[in-house]
């Protein structure tokens, strides 16, 4: 991931590229997050149904993800500006250790979530509609949602979501090194 020798320069361009990739994946990871729970979870989740409840959460964990790889691609510019103070590299160091557990985790609760979603074949997901034939939903007032494409739009985000959320652990554990070489641990 890293090599163990590089010059100042070098180090420089390493750190900014990454940060740079951890921005982006962590705000298309954010605007993932936020679509899903926009147009699906904000009327499945309910205290109640345990499964929906997982789907909430696991959608809010990845959305704090996102925002904490962002914090860190933030941190890996600004270190890469300026790589004398240790007090930055120490903060980017548990940064980039915070995002890449709290990215793994959010991971594996996505993976729960569509293997869920698959099991009941996206019945939570249709919970809030109370009509017979789902056919028919488009043009019921008894949905607050299109059901129609649903349950394939909400696992097509999941999967973007996983695998923004493998590129924030990727980049947020090179950062890690990097940051680990800067501090000579």
């Amino acid at each position: 991931l890293v090599s163990a020798h590089l010059d100042p320069g070098s180090r420089r361009k390493v750190l900014m590229k990454t940060g740079l990739i951890l921005l982006i994946v962590g705000h298309l990871s954010f605007i993932t997050g936020a679509l899903v729970h926009g147009t699906v979870l904000r009327f499945v989740v309910t205290a109640r149904d345990a499964t929906s409840l997982h789907y909430g959460v696991a959608n809010s964990a990845s959305v704090i993800a996102a925002l904490l790889t962002i914090s860190c691609g933030v941190s890996a510019l600004l270190l890469s500006r300026y790589l004398g103070p240790a007090a930055l590299k120490r903060a980017l160091l548990a940064l980039s250790a915070c995002s890449s557990l709290c990215c793994l985790c959010c991971l594996l609760g996505l993976l729960v979530a569509i293997g869920l979603t698959l099991g009941n074949q996206g019945r939570v997901l249709l919970a809030p509609c109370s009509i017979a034939n789902i056919a028919l939903a488009p043009v019921s007032r008894e949905c607050p949602f299109d059901p129609t494409r649903v349950y394939s739009s909400t696992l097509s985000l999941w999967a973007i979501s996983l695998l923004l959320e493998a590129m924030e652990i990727f980049f947020g554990i090179r950062c890690l090194l990097l940051t680990l070489e800067l501090l000579r641990l």
